[in-house]
């Protein structure tokens, strides 16, 4: 049995045996020390989606994207950079937010690795290029590992070398020169740079009159960085500084929070919720530089994704119980029930199944995640309704995404990742939640299906309006549900391609008509559309388990 397969089995076992009130506040187990080094990964990076609006680019080091910026699998307590968690802050369809850091670069390498020419070219007038080096400057400046140092300070000097690991000439420059031509280039394409200081380490002053308190780099690249920003006259956000007045008031047992716990201990690279922090300060910065349009650009302070009052809504119950019964559980992009026009593709899918042979029933309710769909009770409800020979779809993703202690998220998002670890949220009653991971919630739902005898089908979420031409949505949704699938023994489909590959079919003209919002909830053409997608991803399942059932209109289904 693979490790995956242990930790996640494990734990839905764990919660059957504790029970839901012990599930939704369970003291946390102490993590194991892991390593989670990302070093050298090959990353792939992100294009602005959508070229017509303005970009906010991130360009800097693994603080900023860490590897595959996937948490190295292991979900909140690997190692994250900020540039992950800020893009929950900004509206999609204001603008990009176009994370192209790199991990293991400097501000010299980023240059001469090619990186800076490749995204210099996405860079266009009206944009904002956000930059934060300094971690890996210190590095030596010509070695055989990766050459990547930088003269210290923000003078003119340069030297000459012969790169023992290019084995190329190369003219070096200092910290700071390479900070002024980033500066002097992003303003050449009539956008704006903003100097970005270096998040802190998890260290701490030993002697002095700043004993007990959090080392700062004022000497150094934070210093640095804010000369270099003075003198430009450019926009800084020191986060250096910022971030470390956050741990002094939080103190060392808060920082150890922030910070994977690691072999050996990790004392840059910070965890979801230490990523989780920076992106708030960074976001809290960009507000205060004096761009207006930084009030659009950012989401409303209330999540304007709607949580359906459960009151209005009439929950399903099989037409005949002695049939067997497929159960749909997931969010409003699975049923709307019309609200503001938006209708889901689960509503459309019954007449794709003979009723005289199985119930359909659609559970599912708007506004909900993994979590909140199963911490507010409906979970219980729907296994309470299963019986063996039942199935059950469940798409979940949409909602899962945000920042965990956000109170305009409406406490739903759900930790990144399928592993065992938590994070801790706040209920606006004051209740403390232990918050699992995506992969936690889901698990949880193979584990306790499969239990009563029902065949569980995990679904990617239908991709968003706007990101379906260039690129793949919900990657990492996906790649977390298929893991879970492969692990509890259940089938997982990719809706989310079923549908994207579609849309690439027919084209953006016809694809734009099928939507009621801006990017998120499909209108009744749209939910069709999605369910025949749906029915054809059902019908190449290993097995076609739900063969016997599908109606005379599935049959043409391809």
């Amino acid at each position: 049995m693979s490790i995956l397969s242990t930790l996640i089995r494990a734990g839905a076992m764990l919660l059957l045996a504790c029970g839901m009130a012990q599930a939704q506040s369970p003291v946390p187990s102490p993590v194991a020390a892991v390593n989670t080094d990302p070093a050298r990964a090959q990353v792939k990076l992100p294009e602005p989606a959508n070229p017509a609006l303005p970009s906010i680019i991130l360009i800097g080091d693994s603080t900023v994207r860490n590897g595959h910026d996937d948490g190295q699998g292991k979900g909140a307590e690997g190692q994250w950079g900020w540039g992950n968690p800020i893009a929950a802050y900004f509206d999609a369809n204001k603008v990009n937010l176009v994370n192209r850091a790199v991990g293991g670069l400097s501000s010299r390498t980023y240059i001469t690795s090619g990186h800076w020419e490749r995204t210099l070219a996405f860079v266009k007038p009206g944009d904002i290029v956000l930059m934060q080096f300094g971690h890996n400057d210190a590095s030596p400046v010509n070695d055989d590992k990766r050459a990547r140092g930088s003269i210290r300070g923000i003078g003119d000097d340069a030297t000459e070398i012969d790169n023992i690991l290019t084995g190329k000439r190369e003219t070096v420059y200092s910290y700071g020169g390479y900070l002024r031509k980033y500066i002097a280039d992003i303003r050449a394409k009539g956008a704006t740079p903003v100097v970005v200081s270096l998040i802190p380490r998890k260290a701490w002053n030993e002697e002095g009159p700043d004993v007990g308190k959090v080392r700062r780099n004022k000497g150094d690249y934070a210093g640095w960085a804010a000369d270099v920003a003075r003198l430009e006259k450019t926009g800084f956000i020191d986060l250096n500084e910022l971030a470390a007045r956050r741990y002094d008031e939080m103190g060392r047992e808060g920082v150890m929070k922030m910070f994977p716990v690691t072999v050996p201990d990790e004392r840059i690279h910070t965890n979801w919720a230490g990523a989780a922090l920076n992106a708030q300060i960074v976001v809290a910065g960009l507000k205060t530089l004096g761009d207006p349009r930084m009030a659009s650009f950012l989401k409303p302070v209330d999540d304007v994704r709607p949580v359906v009052d459960a009151r209005s809504v009439r929950e399903e119950a099989p037409l005949d119980p002695k049939l067997p019964t497929l159960f749909l559980v997931g969010d409003s992009t699975v049923k709307s029930s019309g609200q503001n026009g938006a209708i889901g593709w689960g509503e459309r899918l019954t007449p794709y199944f003979d009723t005289r042979k199985i119930n359909v029933v659609n559970a599912a309710i708007g506004g909900r995640s993994s979590r909140t769909f199963f911490t507010e009770g409906r979970w219980e409800r729907v296994l309470g309704q299963l019986k063996r020979g039942d199935t059950v779809v469940i798409q979940f993703g949409h909602n899962d995404g945000g920042r965990i202690g956000d109170p305009a998220n409406k406490n739903r998002a759900s930790a990144p990742g399928i592993g065992p670890d938590t994070v801790e949220d706040t209920r606006p009653d004051g209740s403390k939640e232990q918050v699992h991971s995506f992969g936690w919630y889901m698990a949880r739902y193979v584990a306790d299906a499969k239990a009563k005898g029902a065949t569980v089908i995990i679904a990617s979420p239908i991709p968003h309006r706007d990101k379906w031409q260039q690129e793949r949505d919900f990657a990492n949704f996906a790649d977390w549900g298929r893991q879970v699938a492969q692990a509890g023994g259940a089938h997982f489909m990719d809706l989310t391609m079923l549908v994207t590959e579609a849309y690439r079919t027919i084209g953006a003209q016809q694809v734009d008509t099928f939507f009621s919002d801006a990017r998120t909830h499909t209108n009744g053409a749209g939910a069709e559309f999605n369910a025949q997608r749906a029915v054809a991803g059902l019908k190449t399942l290993p097995g076609n388990p739900l063969r016997p059932y599908f109606s005379d209109k599935a049959a043409g289904v391809q």
